[in-house]
């Protein structure tokens, strides 16, 4: 007997069905469930559409088409799928982020219409942690970064996100929707750092959390800091407050070529569990 399959958006009334799909790998699925969690899934809230892929009638795989293209439990079929949905639409993504083998086959698939790409990074290691370390003391002056110093940390988070992504995050709209999101991670009291003398020597902020599981994003040592074992300590803190008081798990991804940093998570206890893959325009 042939599966019957059939792709279409999703929409309030498939949350639960939605929500069931995206547990099934907390830690993987992070990013996406903590949007679907925090907004649901009207495309107005959730800041794109979602789009599922159903066989013989169960829905089992997951798109977001956001500002990020993000397959989500996605075999080959359902990827095909989706990539001819997304080829339809035309590319509306700043980048395609997700688990490396179903991300690889949709940028295949995408390219010869999308391409070329700014950038491929194909391996980025996805690691996991459950415990803080035992033996490296968290650093004591790494704290949440309070409402106020939004103009102290803001530097670095545009620092980083320039040195990570390629680009400045001021670019095009000046910043705003940028900032706007440094904000809302401040105010939510996921934002970390450690400042001395008005300015930010470590910094770090908790990206995306449900009650499972936590994804830790933006570790950024300003460049006079740096070889000073300063990113394990201010990751040690990071993880404790994690832990303590977000998700049972934490979670980060880190570019394969980036041996230094894949050291130091090691160091503090993060396991490398997977494999993301980012393709950036």
């Amino acid at each position: 007997m042939l599966t019957q399959t059939t792709t279409r958006v999703l929409g309030p009334g498939d949350l639960d069905a939605t929500l069931a799909v995206l547990d099934r790998d907390p830690v993987t699925n992070a990013f996406v469930a903590a949007r679907v969690q925090a907004a649901g899934l009207d495309p107005w809230r959730l800041g794109g559409e979602m789009w599922g892929w159903y066989a013989d009638g169960r829905l089992e795989s997951l798109c977001y088409a956001g500002a990020n293209l993000v397959p989500v439990e996605a075999g080959p079929e359902a990827v095909r799928a989706f990539a001819e949905r997304a080829r339809r639409a035309g590319r509306r993504c700043s980048s395609i982020v997700g688990p490396a083998e179903a991300t690889a086959l949709l940028w295949s698939l995408l390219e010869p219409s999308w391409g070329p790409a700014r950038e491929v990074r194909p391996c980025q290691p996805l690691m996991v942690a459950s415990t803080a370390p035992p033996d490296i003391a968290p650093d004591p002056y790494v704290r949440r970064v309070r409402k106020d110093e939004m103009d102290i940390v803001m530097p670095a988070c545009v620092a980083m996100f320039t040195e990570e992504v390629g680009v400045s995050p001021l670019a095009g709209d000046g910043g705003l929707l940028y900032q706007a999101r440094v904000a809302e991670l401040v105010s939510a009291g996921r934002s970390f750092a450690r400042i001395e003398d008005g300015r930010v020597v470590f910094k770090a902020e908790i990206g995306a959390a449900t009650d499972r599981a936590c994804q830790i994003q933006g570790v950024w040592v300003a460049p006079e800091f740096r070889g000073r074992r300063l990113s394990e300590t201010g990751m040690a803190a990071v993880l404790r407050y994690a832990l303590a008081d977000i998700a049972p798990l934490a979670s980060l991804y880190v570019n394969d070529f980036n041996t230094a940093a894949r050291a130091a998570y090691r160091r503090v206890g993060f396991r490398e569990t997977g494999a993301f893959m980012s393709v950036l325009f």
